[in-house]
């Protein structure tokens, strides 16, 4: 089968594509072996195949628990082959956590790495819908389990694949879980549709070229390291994949490969140029860097600008219900001195196929320079969140997804953040909402009232901070209270610091708890928005 049978709108026919025309060109390295776009397209028709004999039908999810890999890039294609979803889970969860995610999606199929062998013995035994494990490595197997790899080897030496019937258009091809504002994760239903509206978008944004060298290194949980599995298969590229982030070793791999182009998170920019031996390594070769997640410092761009001449720098606004690009700022903008820095503090214009406006409380357009809710619309928003109808509809109410960020946009349609509806916190790139944390909270027989909010940190951006009322006459210490959410809770979402309050609680005239008030101590003195 080629990349001609299949539909254009099909995830399936970049990898066919590429397949036919860069056979022998390299589509991924990883722990230094490195595999063809043809061996890579016949490994995800072989481990289709084995999810095929083991019941996997259209519809079904296949879920993937491990560090990034050469296997996990590939499952962002294989179950789709055969019209099944894939579920990244994000391993940095609790089991707790990743249970709720297996008993929301009910995958047949999970995939573990050896680093997560102990979780997923627990999850086969607490997830009736799991009936088979797959494990990537012959050293993590135990006693009834599946080795991946061996299946994939044996299905490629016999030929014996399986027919394919890939979905297509606005069949769901992944899903992704996200924090969730009443405290349960949402999974996002995209489609194969949305992903490739927001590859044939990016691919030009970014000036991205046939044939690149792209680094892959923050989580393939998330689609900000997702989303580049796409294009670096729609130009016929190579995808050189970290397991996980540090600093050494993606130095090392921009030199050894030639890495043009690499897309990271704030927090992971101020980490490689604090790097001791930043200098020492040939980083000429990247063309193109991006940053999202997180906002951005001027003083941190005005370093990265400083030790990347020669690279193009964008930055972008956008989340996983949007697949992810809504907005972008050209790299012309990052610049300090001229006509065009006057918008460095935006995160730019929304991308060609979005329509974006800034609403009131009543979903009414407001005027340029008025700040309100952003809400945007276009091929590349979800179809939705995964069995929450309701939540889908008040997400996508009168077609408009509602972010729940606030911004304006100014007379040029360049949109400037200025802060976050619904209170989340960003640390380290990683979304944090509050209410989850304060759930957990509150069950501590010491808490009387709580509220979570971000605060300034130097390395993360924000960081995770808890307010306390005690019960009368009770008792509790800030490491007690943060141990008690760390066994609850994935440790990137529990507090880092904590404060006992006497006096009550600010509120509004309805009685909600003001965190304006709570951050306006920690924040004086910065702005809490992008520059």
């Amino acid at each position: 089968m080629n990349a001609k049978e299949f539909q254009d709108n099909s995830i399936s026919s970049l990898l066919f594509r590429a397949a036919d025309q860069w056979p022998d060109n390299p589509a991924i390295t990883f722990l230094d072996a490195t595999q063809s776009w043809l061996e890579t397209r016949n490994r995800c028709h072989a481990a289709a195949t084995l999810f095929n004999r083991l019941g996997v039908d259209r519809g079904d999810r296949v879920a993937y628990l491990g560090l990034n890999s050469n296997v996990c890039f590939e499952s962002y294609y294989s179950p789709a082959l055969i019209g099944a979803i894939f579920v990244p889970i994000n391993h940095r969860l609790s089991i707790r956590e990743m249970e709720e995610c297996i008993e929301d999606c009910t995958p047949k199929v999970l995939i573990v790495d050896e680093n997560f062998t102990e979780q997923a013995e627990q999850l086969l035994k607490a997830c009736v819908s799991l009936k088979a494990t797959l494990y990537t490595t012959q050293s993590s197997l135990t006693e009834g389990s599946v080795s991946y790899e061996k299946v994939v080897q044996e299905v490629l030496s016999s030929g014996e694949y399986c027919d394919l019937l890939p979905s297509s258009g606005d069949e769901v091809a992944t899903l992704f879980y996200t924090g969730g504002t009443t405290g349960r994760a949402k999974g996002v239903m995209l489609t194969n549709s949305n992903f490739i509206c927001n590859t044939n978008c990016t691919i030009p944004l970014y000036r991205l070229q046939h044939q690149w060298a792209f680094v892959i290194v923050g989580p393939l949980f998330h689609l900000a390291a997702g989303s580049r599995v796409f294009s670096s298969t729609a130009l016929g590229g190579h995808a050189v994949i970290l397991p996980r982030f540090d600093v050494a070793s993606l130095l090392d791999a921009i030199q050894r490969y030639g890495v043009n182009s690499a897309t990271l998170v704030p927090t992971m920019y101020q980490m490689i140029l604090g790097h001791p031996d930043f200098v020492s390594f040939d980083l000429t070769s990247l063309k193109m860097l991006a940053s999202g997640a997180a906002p951005l410092s001027a003083a941190l761009l005005r370093r990265i600008l400083e030790a990347f001449p020669a690279a193009e720098f964008f930055q972008t606004y956008g989340m996983t219900e949007a697949a992810p690009v809504l907005t972008s700022l050209d790299s012309k903008y990052h610049v300090l001195k001229g006509p065009n820095s006057g918008k460095l503090g935006s995160v730019g214009r929304p991308v060609e196929h979005v329509d974006l406006v800034i609403a009131d409380e009543e979903d009414r357009v407001v005027p340029p320079n008025t700040t309100g809710q952003i809400l945007a619309k276009g091929p590349n928003i979800m179809k939705g969140y995964w069995k929450l109808s309701d939540a889908t509809q008040e997400a996508l109410e009168g077609g408009w997804y509602h972010t729940g960020d606030a911004g304006y946009l100014d007379e040029d349609g360049f949109l400037f953040l200025e802060g976050r509806v619904k209170d989340m916190i960003v640390s380290g790139g990683e979304n944090v909402y509050p209410i989850e944390v304060e759930n957990v909270l509150e069950n501590h027989p010491a808490v009387h009232q709580c509220a979570v909010i971000g605060i300034p940190h130097d390395t993360w951006g924000e960081a995770v901070h808890a307010i306390v009322i005690l019960k009368d006459r009770c008792e509790a210490k800030e490491d007690e209270l943060i141990l008690f959410c760390k066994e609850a809770i994935a440790g990137y979402k529990c507090p880092v610091s904590v404060t006992f309050r006497l006096d009550p609680m600010p509120l509004s005239p309805i009685n909600k708890i003001l965190k304006t008030e709570l951050r306006k101590p920690f924040w004086e003195g910065r702005k809490n928005k992008l520059v």
